[in-house]
């Protein structure tokens, strides 16, 4: 296998539900996103070997392979052939590692991978696809009709004895780091600028605006949260888990361009970091959420590595209760972990969310000089991702 290198990574601005991206349609985030990494890699996409994006709700204006429709709204070359990845929150990272297999493998010596997602306008239940598909077997019936992610986040809060203290207690502190990371600039140049329609109370277009900042992070106290309750049918005294201390709906898309590292030097492209391995992992669907803790065993045992190594963490908020069974499980120092907050304050734009991260771990690597990120999501379904960059 050759040495796949990162060449290139961007991101939009993550807009929250019914903000500045809410009515931008997806195809033309993505397109401006896949754009915005042609131009700043200074390459002929005709370059590109295949391009692979993620997306959840593969519907209305996001069905139809909206990788290809998204390449070809951007002007970008029309020989290059693209394919649109699902595999649930993990679907960009699984597009990113798709991408990685084809460069590594030598199908192609330069790929692009990301994913776009605007749940504002396809709402999540859009594709009305159940949690576990085709898992409704005799195995799983027993449990499959309580089996939802909010379900799953509960019971891990239960099995860790996570309590509604500690899951906000995490809420706050990643509130605080998003909030001091925009503050900071720390994002501004991984983002790529958007013009996005403007629109009035009644919903009505009356012009532009760009959308170059994260809406997603707002002041949060402890005493705040304290007030916020989910009422459920058969749990008199309400959930754990709240709006709070749960991901968002939100809006985006990203993208990154991958390289055979000869070819990269024979174009004079610069390699910002080298992919060590990437994975897409299965795991309990009941429990669903618990991917990241197998899926972080086995990437770092398999390149002969542990935590310690590891100097950028980025681990998708779903819900706090799995970052914090995470921790809890592989003794991980929280110090770097999600160091300029994570999805509970910035959202999650469902198929995008990967490219995000992965676009943030390789910032953050740079700007602190690190040598190695680990990458990993929870999965619904019961899966988890890893991938481990090295920065050069």
């Amino acid at each position: 296998m050759g040495e796949v290198v990162i060449v290139e990574a961007v991101r939009s601005a993550v807009g929250k539900r019914r903000g500045g991206l809410s009515h931008k349609l997806s195809p033309d985030l993505f397109s401006d996103v896949l754009a915005a990494l042609i131009e700043r890699a200074g390459i002929d996409s005709a370059l590109v070997g295949q391009v692979t994006g993620g997306c959840v709700s593969q519907v209305g204006q996001q069905s139809g392979n909206i990788t290809r429709t998204a390449w070809l709204a951007a002007g970008l070359d029309q020989s290059v052939g693209a394919s649109t990845i699902h595999a649930q929150c993990g679907s960009s990272q699984q597009a990113f590692t798709l991408a990685y297999g084809l460069v590594a493998g030598g199908v192609v010596d330069l790929a692009a991978a990301g994913g776009v997602e605007v749940m504002s306008q396809v709402p999540m239940s859009s594709s009305a696809v159940p949690e576990l598909g085709p898992a409704k077997t005799p195995h799983y019936e027993e449990s499959y009709e309580i089996t939802t992610q909010f379900e799953a986040a509960e019971r891990i809060a239960a099995k860790w004895g996570l309590s509604r203290d500690d899951l906000e207690e995490f809420a706050v502190l990643s509130q605080r780091r998003a909030a001091d990371a925009i503050a900071a600039g720390r994002f501004a140049d991984q983002i790529v600028p958007v013009q996005a329609p403007a629109v009035d109370e009644h919903g009505v277009v009356t012009g532009t605006r760009t959308i170059d900042t994260d809406e997603g992070p707002r002041p949060t106290t402890r005493e705040g949260l304290a007030g916020l309750k989910v009422n459920l049918p058969d749990r008199p005294g309400g959930a754990l888990h709240t709006a709070a201390t749960s991901s968002q709906i939100s809006d985006g898309a990203s993208a990154l361009l991958l390289a055979d590292a000869q070819r990269a030097e024979q174009l004079g492209l610069r390699a910002r970091a080298r992919v060590v391995d990437s994975l897409l992992i299965g795991n309990d669907p009941v429990m669903m959420l618990t991917g990241p803790i197998p899926a972080t065993e086995r990437i770092l045992e398999r390149n002969r590595l542990s935590l310690d190594d590891i100097d950028v963490i980025e681990i998708n908020e779903a819900f706090a209760s799995v970052v914090l069974a995470w921790a809890n499980e592989t003794k991980v120092d929280m110090g770097k972990v999600n160091v300029n907050g994570g999805a509970i304050a910035l959202g999650h734009p469902l198929g995008a969310t990967g490219g995000v991260l992965l676009t943030k771990a390789l910032n953050e690597l740079e700007r602190t000089n690190g040598r190695y990120a680990l990458v990993t999501m929870c999965v619904g379904g019961g899966m988890g991702t890893g991938t481990l960059i090295e920065r050069l």
